[in-house]
């Protein structure tokens, strides 16, 4: 139907939908808005942007790994229209993991392994919490919880509501896991590099 010329450059990050026949498309050099039934381009974010983890969407804001997190406002009467610049915190800075949002906060799994909480509304840092990394999946969330699969596979279960943040549970699968799991029917599904698991009460 259609063929867009992109950046060339190792890309591994996965298009947004936001809206019905708009599409959020992420490189190196920013994030654009395409129509979906002719790529043309409606809006553009070219402040830079990671080229592994991938832009979050949450309740009209855009949360793009750029020099750190940079939050977009879309604009909720016309979606076409250029967004909203809110904040831009380096203190939250993404590695391969995509940002997380949940309730009133947005998370950022570092290099190091360790998980930042930052204010939705400010892009404010509110706490760190060290795990045992190395990440490549990103976490998910259930309740206040958020599941962390690391690359050896170790789970490590994050109570967000505590104060400064508190694993309160492990679950060993002893296998690489590199791939993002997948929540659905009071169960995670996750990969690992010879099996499928469930995992559920």
């Amino acid at each position: 139907l259609w063929r867009l010329d992109r950046p060339k450059a190792a890309n591994w990050t996965s298009p947004v939908v936001l809206s019905s026949g708009l599409v959020a498309l992420q490189s190196k050099q920013g994030v654009d808005a395409i129509r979906s039934i002719d790529g043309t381009k409606v809006w553009s974010y070219d402040g830079g942007a990671s080229t592994i983890p991938s832009t979050s969407l949450s309740e009209g804001i855009l949360y793009i790994p750029s020099r750190g997190i940079t939050a977009l406002k879309l604009d909720k009467e016309d979606i076409t229209n250029t967004p909203e610049q809110l904040w831009q915190s380096s203190r939250l800075s993404p590695a391969t993991a995509s940002p997380l949002i949940l309730g009133d906060k947005v998370y950022a799994l570092n290099r190091a392994g360790v998980l930042t909480a930052g204010d939705i509304k400010s892009g404010d840092r509110l706490w760190q919490l060290r795990l045992k990394g190395p990440f490549s999946a990103t976490p998910v969330a259930a309740e206040k919880y958020l599941y962390c699969f690391n690359e050896a596979g170790l789970l490590q279960v994050v109570d967000t509501i505590a104060k400064e943040g508190e694993i309160v549970g492990k679950l060993n699968l002893n296998d690489q896991i590199l791939g993002s799991p997948a929540v659905g029917g009071g169960a995670i599904y996750v990969r690992t590099n010879t099996k499928i698991y469930k995992l559920a009460k």
